[in-house]
């Protein structure tokens, strides 16, 4: 489980990371992950959080899984398997980062091992300085 400081809860959260965060599909997850802004540039992407959530600015992690996954038990298993493998891997994102992972119809049937691999493919492309990706 993740703590509650390092969840996503508000739909203008999720939104904001949609919308101002890098996307990155591999297999059968989407990321989108959004970096904290160098120091001196004022974050646009992202609502102004209150001195609470600043305080604590650790990073921060969210998923949608739809119903096009699967019924309610198979959406859960998805979500549990996801928030597990998130939960190793926030640490190594910069504090600040918000990261929304979105699972696709193909997650129902992804063994354990292959959704580590797609979110750590992803999260590694995602990571990458835009300049830089190979297509």
């Amino acid at each position: 489980m993740l703590a509650a400081a390092q969840r996503l809860r508000r739909s203008t959260d999720f939104a904001a990371a949609v919308r101002g965060g890098r996307r990155v599909g591999r297999g059968a997850v989407v990321v989108h992950l959004t970096l904290p802004a160098a120091p001196g540039q004022p974050d646009l992407s992202e609502p102004a959080r209150s001195d609470v959530e600043q305080a604590s600015a650790s990073s921060r992690a969210g998923f949608v899984v739809s119903k096009a996954v699967g019924n309610a038990v198979v959406r859960n298993r998805v979500r549990r398997r996801l928030r597990h493998l998130v939960r190793e891997r926030l640490t190594e994102l910069p504090a600040g980062s918000t990261l929304v992972v979105r699972a696709l119809p193909a997650a129902a049937d992804a063994p354990y091992a292959r959704l580590a691999g797609d979110l750590d493919a992803a999260l590694a492309a995602a990571r990458t300085p835009r300049g830089r990706r190979s297509r």
